[in-house]
């Protein structure tokens, strides 16, 4: 049987009503999988832990991590986050343990009105360097100001980055479409993106069963909205993949579908795309799917890594019980154009998944 500590972390605004589904769902596949034991191990981050212990980190959440299989991530509101004290966690967790690969699917789901019926592609992010501030120095932020009137931004890019990330992303193919697209600005930045550009073609030729092409970011954005059918796998840097990866969003019907997965090469984190949504916090009807999905990755992951299949089949058919939820118009949430609860979008994943 395999038995996984999951660390469960609720973070801020809707983040706690979630990743309660998260909890839901664990609590059904503990019960009814024989085969798969999930332990969660809540751990308190953020601003509530800011509020009881001073901190939005704790070092004791920090050592409790070390010691668990994988990790749950609420959203957070760092635009509140101020000072030493209030560091950013999912930055912090990114850097510290190395998830270098931040792996955002979007996938056209039934029963849900897009621009598009048939997207499935997956955006590949480097997530520990480039042009974000809170994790490109060894110490202090990549931002300066010289002048009142004036701010230096540095982006960092690294070929051991570089190269992690490509690998990441080849790997991925393998398991789908074998189509990997690079995406870059290497007739601008030539260092930089030309470094990106060179090192991951470098990697291409360790898979020469998978088709590789890359496009200009810029062009890229109006080939994805025009074709998305025609790509699988998108590989690219930090700031791009972060834009990239919420357009992509909008072509399935929105951030409340769009799940991820903070993976290195020991330990991966779900955490979806979305943000803390603090305008709607408490009011019962937040979309838990992206944090659901999300956990579906993390057990494809586990799977993958433990040559678990009853881990990697749960992923599988968690995907399946969202889609069959979702084809029929019985149950959504207000931002997909119904009145269910979060609590009520969640009983019927659970018993979607238990008749798969």
């Amino acid at each position: 049987m395999g038995s996984y500590r999951l660390a469960v972390m609720d973070g801020d605004g809707i983040g706690p009503e979630v990743i309660a589904s998260v909890r839901t769902l664990l609590a059904a596949i503990n019960e009814r999988e024989p085969a798969l034991d999930l332990i969660p191990v809540d751990l308190p981050i953020g601003l509530a832990a800011y509020e009881h212990e001073g901190t939005t980190l704790p070092a004791s959440t920090l050592a409790a991590l070390e010691t668990c299989d994988g990790w749950i991530l609420g959203p957070l509101t760092t635009h509140l986050y101020q000072g030493a004290a209030m560091p950013n966690v999912s930055a912090v967790l990114r850097k510290r343990f190395e998830l270098f690969a931040n792996i955002r699917p979007a996938r056209s789901f039934p029963g849900i009105a897009a621009l598009y019926s048939d997207v499935d592609v997956v955006v590949v992010r480097e997530n520990t360097e480039g042009f974000y501030a809170d994790r490109n120095m060894l110490a202090g932020s990549g931002e300066f100001q010289p002048a009142p009137d004036t701010v230096l931004s540095v982006r960092v890019v690294t070929q051991r980055a570089c190269e992690r990330l490509a690998r990441a992303g080849f790997e991925l193919a393998r398991r789908r479409r074998s189509h990997v697209t690079l995406v870059h600005k290497a007739n601008v930045l030539r260092l930089g993106c030309g470094l990106f550009l060179d090192t991951c073609r470098a990697v291409a030729t360790d898979y020469p069963d998978v088709q590789v092409d890359d496009f200009h970011v810029d062009a890229f954005a109006m080939h994805l909205v025009m074709r998305p059918t025609d790509f699988d796998v998108i590989v690219t840097t930090n700031l791009f993949g972060d834009v990239l990866s919420d357009l992509s969003a909008g072509l399935i019907g929105g951030l409340g579908l769009a799940p991820g997965l903070n993976a290195g090469h020991e330990r991966a984190m779900a955490q979806a795309v979305h943000g803390s949504a603090p305008d709607i916090a408490g009011r019962g009807g937040a979309n838990p799917i992206a944090s659901i999905l999300s956990l579906a990755q993390l057990l494809d992951w586990l799977g993958t890594r433990h040559t678990d299949l009853a881990a990697t089949n749960l992923g599988a058919r968690l995907w399946t019980a969202v889609e069959t939820v979702l084809a029929t118009d019985a149950v959504k949430t207000p931002d997909l154009g119904g009145k269910a609860t979060t609590t009520e979008m969640t009983e019927a994943i659970v018993e979607a998944l238990q008749a798969t």
